[in-house]
């Protein structure tokens, strides 16, 4: 176990994802559709948490994601973002454009995590600022955590190693340092 922000990171890889039941932006009009790990077994997941609405390295990474969802969803992939703001802020960071420092429409919602209890659960709660770190988990189809990366909150995530570990997780063999798809596992 790491040591982050006076707090114990716990390693979920391998075992069972922390479930979840929370407010989201499914439904961008009415806000009235929660999100659910339920929601999503059968089928991959990247759940990934991001500090906060309106900020500057997020829109970054939350757009980027976004541009290339059909790249996720050819792999049988879902998108789940979460940070602690309300599902308001959520919408109305949606709905300012990207020009604007907003993300404009994207493909996927966001989780309201306004208890914090998820991102406590994922162990990315900083708790005495009440926001989330950078971290990101793929859930493969049976609800098991396969893969777990918490970075600082100054880092945003790259969308290529996120699909390639992604992908690496899929082939189920053996896959050395700087695998990439199309090559021989081990």
């Amino acid at each position: 176990m790491a040591v982050v922000a006076e707090q114990t990171v716990e390693r979920l890889v391998g075992k069972p994802a922390p479930d979840f039941d929370m407010e989201s932006t499914k439904n961008i009009e009415t806000l009235e559709e929660r999100v659910k790990l339920s929601d999503y077994r059968g089928k991959w997941l990247v759940l990934f948490f991001y500090p906060l609405d309106f900020t500057f390295v997020c829109p970054t990474e939350i757009t980027a994601l976004s541009d290339r969802y059909e790249e996720f969803t050819e792999l049988d992939t879902e998108i789940l973002g979460v940070s602690t703001d309300s599902k308001f802020s959520h919408r109305a960071w949606i709905h300012t454009p990207r020009d604007e420092n907003g993300l404009g429409d994207i493909q996927y919602p966001l989780g309201a995590d306004t208890t914090h209890k998820v991102s406590r659960d994922y162990g990315v709660l900083l708790e005495d600022e009440g926001v989330a770190l950078r971290g990101l988990f793929i859930i493969d189809p049976e609800g098991i955590v396969r893969y777990q990366v918490v970075t600082d909150n100054n880092i945003g995530r790259s969308v290529d190693e996120t699909l390639r570990v992604l992908q690496a997780l899929q082939t189920g063999g053996l896959c050395p340092s700087d695998w990439k798809p199309g090559q021989n596992t081990l």
